[in-house]
């Protein structure tokens, strides 16, 4: 039998914040007006929300600009976890691992940043530690290049207006104009890869995850020592492997994956 709610229990106010969450979907970043004009609430009601946001962590502000925090993430942990497509996501990945003998991982672009939503560990050492809810650079990144790669015109010139690109190795690409060059490539391809671009001695290579409209929603990948594994090896290896694990992540999905 269901239960019967009276009206009165229902907390508006708490509507209003999660449409204002809500409204972030598929936009990097919002304005009061903006959030306002999606949500259908109130400028000052939108300037609260947006406030509560950031003072409880959940957003950040930059030049009048909303954007949201990787804690966002904490509020889908659960419903993942429950799901029977988060548990096959979470299966394919350690079945990759096992095949390639290295780690594997997936990761969802915010902001500038790539955050790490599930990962498979090798048992191998590193100077950087990943785990779920780590945030790296996109840029310098294979799982990053590739989301960035996919951005219009717009969206690409926002992101290098505020992006603080700057060499993390020797071998980083971090110019404009050699990025474009590279996302062109990869977008061209498919498939993204970084050798020594993070850190020197990391090399990894990343494929898309698309949701059941076909959209690019997040990346996998898999890293290697690269005084280990060549690049050659990463894609005569690895890239099939990596490839057949995205599709089969994206087409097992029967859900809308919160990421």
């Amino acid at each position: 039998m269901t239960e019967e709610f009276n009206p009165a229990d229902h907390l508006q106010t708490f509507e209003k914040g999660l449409k204002v969450i809500e409204a972030f979907n598929g936009h990097e970043h919002l304005t009061i007006s903006s959030a306002a004009k999606l949500t259908n609430i109130s400028r000052p009601t939108a300037r609260r929300v947006l406030i509560t946001l950031v003072n409880l962590g959940y957003a950040q502000m930059l030049d009048n600009r909303f954007y949201l925090t990787p804690k966002v993430l904490s509020l889908g942990y659960s419903y993942m976890t429950a799901r029977d497509s988060w548990e096959i996501t979470t299966t394919l990945l350690r079945e990759l691992s096992k095949k390639t003998n290295e780690s594997s991982s997936i990761a969802k672009l915010v902001g500038g940043e790539i955050v790490y939503i599930g990962r498979v560990p090798a048992n191998k050492i590193m100077k950087i530690s990943l785990n779920i809810g780590t945030h790296l650079p996109a840029y310098a990144t294979s799982m990053g290049k590739l989301l960035l790669a996919q951005k219009n015109e717009e969206e690409m010139a926002e992101y290098f207006a505020q992006a603080d690109l700057k060499a993390l190795t020797p071998h980083t690409v971090y110019k404009e104009d050699d990025l474009r060059k590279e996302f062109e490539v990869i977008r061209e391809r498919g498939w993204a890869i970084s050798e020594d671009q993070l850190e020197v001695g990391l090399i990894s290579i990343a494929a898309p995850i698309r949701n059941m409209r076909g959209n690019i929603i997040a990346a996998i990948n898999c890293s290697a020592n690269s005084s280990q594994t060549t690049r050659r090896e990463m894609e005569d290896d690895f890239l099939g492997p990596l490839l057949e694990t995205a599709d089969l992540i994206s087409r097992n999905t029967e859900i809308e994956l919160p990421f």
